[in-house]
């Protein structure tokens, strides 16, 4: 019996445990991702509906794209939301930003070049006018015995305002006779000479009277204020005489002696003048240029 005892087979029992293995946690990641965007979907939802109209015209504005779009064709990269507050809905039109269309942008920059160039083409035909005139002037006064004496009373010069002319007094040789607007006559000829030049451009014209600094009291207690004021007006009207109408006169201004030709000698002669300014103004092109002659 103990040999049968010992040879009686032994039976082990396993038990098979089966379970589910360890999957990670990349799915939380991945939930907590979808849950702030639909938390960030819900708030966007939410400013939409209690956003004043105002508001979202303006967010509409701010992303319209530059460019316009063609009617019945809307632009493919616009997105369409439905405002939740109200039914039927509104579409509030998101349209994604671009960049301007090319043609707008080149068309921009060349009329910007073409002004610039335009202001540079007019400044030079406008000094051209200035130098014809100029010159015209100077050929007259040589060829008359009467203005050739009077050419250093002259001062022509072009400016940033225009062309200017100054008929200035020498110790010799003054314009007016001392003390009054009365013009000498050998000025009132060179005075209307300017004006047939003056006259061949279409600018309005400012007329200056200057004095020195010395002290005046005239018999009616004028003072150099309305001494050169009054010598302007003289001018102005020889100028009138000369062809030069009251609609080109722009201004007319005494100065008295506060813009001397030469500010460190207030007394000088020479500071006693009269100034004919032609402005710079469109249209400044005589005839004769404008036709390439």
């Amino acid at each position: 019996m103990a040999d049968d005892d010992n040879k009686r087979p032994i039976i082990k029992k396993v038990i098979k445990v089966e379970g589910g293995g360890h999957h990670g946690g990349a799915w939380k990641v991945a939930y907590a991702d979808f849950t702030t965007a639909m938390m960030a979907f819900f708030m966007l939802l939410w400013l939409l509906n209690v956003a004043p109209p105002e508001t979202l015209a303006g967010l509409a504005d701010y992303f319209t794209p530059t460019s316009s779009n063609t009617p019945g064709s809307p632009d493919q990269s616009q997105s369409r939301i439905n405002d939740p507050g109200q039914n039927p809905s509104p579409m509030v039109i998101i349209a994604s930003p671009g960049p301007p269309p090319t043609g707008a942008t080149d068309d921009a920059d060349k009329k910007g070049l073409n002004s610039d160039r335009e202001k540079v083409d007019f400044t030079e035909i406008e000094d051209q006018a200035f130098e014809q005139m100029q010159e015209q002037l100077r050929l007259t006064i040589q060829q008359s015995p009467t203005l050739q004496e009077l050419s250093e009373n002259l001062i022509m010069e072009i400016t940033e305002d225009g062309m200017k002319i100054q008929l200035i007094d020498k110790d010799r040789r003054a314009m007016f006779r001392s003390g009054s607007d009365e013009l000498y006559n050998y000025a009132i000829d060179m005075i209307q000479e300017i004006g047939k030049s003056v006259q061949e451009l279409p600018n309005r014209v400012t007329i200056q009277g200057h004095t020195d600094g010395g002290s005046f009291t005239g018999q009616d207690g004028d003072s150099n204020w309305e001494l050169s004021a009054d010598r302007a007006n003289s001018a102005r009207r020889v100028l009138g005489n000369s062809g030069v109408t009251d609609d080109r006169v722009f201004e007319v201004i005494g100065k008295a002696g506060t813009d001397p030709l030469y500010p460190d000698q207030p007394s000088k002669t020479e500071n006693r003048r009269i100034t004919i300014l032609v402005l710079r103004e469109a249209p400044v092109v005589p005839i004769s240029i404008m036709n390439g002659n």
